[in-house]
């Protein structure tokens, strides 16, 4: 009889897909609008200048520039996307 065993009893039967969160550009890349540069679940990384924040707590980018991450009040991470001229 060729059939599963019941999930009852199974222990491997409850892998899922990694879900790639994360950093995607790094301090001092370059990021053009709508770019991602992180992927995260709640707000590990808080958006600074430049930059927003989607429903899915996704930060991209809303100007073209360099990427650069900073520590705020509170230790709070915070992701800016300078224009080149500036910087």
């Amino acid at each position: 009889m060729a059939h599963k065993k019941g999930e009852g009893k199974v222990k491997n039967g409850r892998e899922s897909h990694s879900k790639r969160l994360g950093i995607k550009i790094y301090g001092g890349d370059i990021a053009i609008p709508g770019n991602i540069i992180v992927r995260q679940r709640g707000t590990s990384f808080h958006p600074g200048k430049g930059v927003d924040i989607g429903k899915d707590h996704t930060i991209f980018a809303t100007i073209e520039g360099m990427v650069k991450y900073t520590k705020g009040k509170d230790d709070r991470r915070f992701v800016h996307v300078v224009a080149v001229a500036e910087a």
